[in-house]
């Protein structure tokens, strides 16, 4: 499901605009996203990122902008322009089968010929919550920035 564009993000780096850049591409090939430079003399380009946000899976693009910043360095920039989402179909799954495995832990004591089963309601119930919920997380454009922070600080002449 497309949604509307979002809030920029960004990040300060102690590089060049143009190397700055170069990390920020190198960091959506590690992402499994792509960076398309813009053509012309400003700095930035076309940025889609892979993307997950607890059950759902989808894409983010958008526009990174690379400016320079007034104490040096440079500016990174990246507005959300477009995302697609969509639900991870088997942690729903697993999660519906958790569900179903607490009703019948809650249950049995008001049928008790539940019983029998009950145990296997409680191994259902937590099963959901160690295969699916405890492995939740969140990696969006925020995140990217951070990636592109940390493999600039690695850079020589870099910060750090």
């Amino acid at each position: 499901m497309p949604l509307a564009a979002g809030r920029p993000a960004e990040v300060e780096l102690d590089l060049s605009p143009r190397q700055a850049l170069a990390v920020a591409q190198r960091a959506a090939r590690e992402w499994g996203g792509e960076l398309e430079p813009a053509a012309g003399a400003g700095g930035g380009g076309r940025l889609w990122l892979p993307v997950v946000a607890g059950l759902r899976r989808g894409t983010v693009a958008g526009r990174l902008e690379v400016e320079e910043a007034p104490g040096g360095g440079s500016l990174l920039r990246f507005t959300p322009e477009q995302s697609d989402y969509h639900l991870h179909a088997p942690a729903v799954a697993v999660l519906l089968l958790a569900a179903l495995g607490g009703l019948l832990t809650i249950a049995w004591p008001l049928y008790p010929r539940l019983l029998p089963v009950a145990p296997l309601g409680a191994v259902l119930a937590l099963g959901g919550w160690f295969l699916v919920v405890s492995k939740l997380r969140n990696s969006g454009p925020e995140e990217f920035l951070g990636t592109v922070a940390n493999l600039a600080a690695r850079e020589p002449g870099g910060e750090g």
